[in-house]
């Protein structure tokens, strides 16, 4: 199975731009690491009074 070389100008410009695969990512480009704060999440504590905010209830949506 010998491929020819196709003499259409579009199948030559789909070859010359996506001819060929891009190179490879490394894992550790991919990846990154930070510090955490040592706080422990006390910045970020839960609060009761505000909690309803975030959540969902139907029956609250329909005024049951």
């Amino acid at each position: 199975m010998d491929k020819e070389p196709t003499t259409d100008p579009a199948a030559a410009a789909r070859h010359a731009r996506y001819g060929k695969l891009p190179e490879r990512i490394r894992f550790e480009d991919m990846t990154e690491e930070a510090e955490v704060d040592r706080s422990g999440g006390v910045t970020a504590s839960y609060n009761p009074e505000g909690a309803w905010n975030y959540c969902s209830c139907l029956a609250l949506d329909l005024g049951l």
